[in-house]
């Protein structure tokens, strides 16, 4: 078991039932710091404007084991890709998309100890609705961590997305913090915070999370009317921590996908440790070493990389960094909760390597653009120190 992920959803769970003593009745020494009343997500560097759009998605094939009336599997996918069309500035008819809903923002709030009302007020940089802009070919399915929310890879999502890329988030119905339907229902997430057993709740979650991206790859390759109105020919998978584990499944049993990017994500859940994948893999960690990582580097048989973010945290490849200030999570998660997950990074520098390095990666193996990032430690990005290194 991955420790880091049980102690953060752990210590989440007791944010949210007021069991955690907040910072606030920690001691610590002073810190003066500027009010920061609203956050927003870093600006997108591709040449491509964005645009963004959520749909439901149920798979017929399946029972949800999560849901307590059995039916089938259902789950919320929010799209992100390149505009048809370039708009200047916000218009009625595709006004800048928010962040989220008022019943999700205010249960991540709560379960995350962030300042209520805060995400309501998140800047992005996407607009509603639109089409995605003709020649788009590749697509890069993402996964959540474990009782988070695909709102909080916002930000890495529209960096994609300006590249050239259509992203395709998925919310995991009853593990994500909370997902909302079109129909108004708001499911809240049903996980155990501390299961007897690690081992089989790993294998059940990582299971479902990856037959959900299996049926996401099947509507984005519907001959009529697929998910995105654009023909796909290539599909990445991204996921940060237990969503990593879950790409990594994913890329294990169905061959559409034909390249994958761990964001801190121990390899729990899965045989890939031991097997090792025959597509290139790409592992972007924070957290110190961990045995399944090691075990991925000596069986992969495939391009591979592990790279690691120096003064990184847990949640630094995703939007916590750049909400932190405005969420007034110093004063909020004790410490060593906010040191072990938000690092010492800068956000916005945390955000400038996690994206580099993942548009550098579907770029390469999407789209076939060599970045020499991916090559060898550069000066641009001292952060980055390269841990294992296969393929040329």
């Amino acid at each position: 078991m991955f420790t880091r992920r049980a102690a953060l959803t752990v210590a989440l769970a007791a944010l949210g039932s007021g069991a955690l003593p907040t910072a606030a009745a920690v001691p610590r020494s002073p810190v003066t710091t500027p009010q920061v009343t609203r956050a927003v997500l870093p600006r997108p560097t591709g040449r491509h404007s964005v645009s963004t759009r959520s749909l439901p998605l149920t798979d017929l094939g399946r029972t949800d084991p999560f849901d307590s009336r059995p039916g089938p599997r259902r789950f919320m996918v929010q799209l992100w890709y390149p505009a048809a069309s370039r708009a200047s500035s916000p218009h009625r008819r595709n006004p800048v998309a928010p962040y989220t809903d008022p019943g999700t923002a205010a249960a991540v709030e709560g379960d995350w100890g962030m300042r209520p009302g805060v995400l309501k007020g998140v800047g992005t940089h996407a607009r509603s609705g639109g089409r995605p802009a003709p020649g788009t070919r590749s697509a890069v399915v993402l996964s959540h961590g474990r009782g988070a929310s695909r709102i909080l890879t916002s930000g890495l999502a529209e960096e994609l997305a300006s590249h050239g890329h259509l992203v395709a988030a998925v919310d995991h119905t009853y593990d994500a913090a909370a997902v909302r339907f079109p129909d108004g229902r708001l499911v809240l997430g049903a996980l155990p915070a501390e299961p007897e057993d690690w081992d089989a709740q790993d294998r059940l979650e990582v299971a479902v999370r990856a037959a959900d991206l299996r049926c996401v790859a099947d509507a984005l390759c519907r001959r009529t009317r697929s998910l995105a109105g654009v023909a796909v020919q290539r599909i990445g998978l991204l996921g940060h921590s237990l969503g990593g584990a879950a790409a990594a499944e994913a890329m294990r049993t169905d061959r559409r996908f034909v390249a994958g990017l761990d964001l801190d994500g121990g390899l729990f859940g899965t045989t890939v440790a031991a097997t090792g994948l025959e597509r290139p893999f790409l592992l972007l960690t924070s957290s110190p070493d961990h045995e399944t990582w090691a075990r991925l580097r000596a069986n992969h048989r495939s391009w591979g990389r592990h790279l690691h973010l120096t003064g990184g945290g847990h949640l630094s490849a995703t939007d916590v960094p750049a909400l932190a200030a405005a969420a007034g999570l110093r004063e909020r998660w004790p410490e060593p909760l906010f040191s072990d997950y938000l690092g010492t990074i800068a956000p916005h520098r945390a955000a400038t390597v996690t994206r580099a390095c993942a548009t550098a990666f579907f770029d390469r193996f999407l789209l076939g653009f060599h970045r020499p990032l991916l090559d060898a430690p550069t000066h641009r990005y001292p952060e980055l120190r390269f841990l294992w290194t296969q393929g040329a």
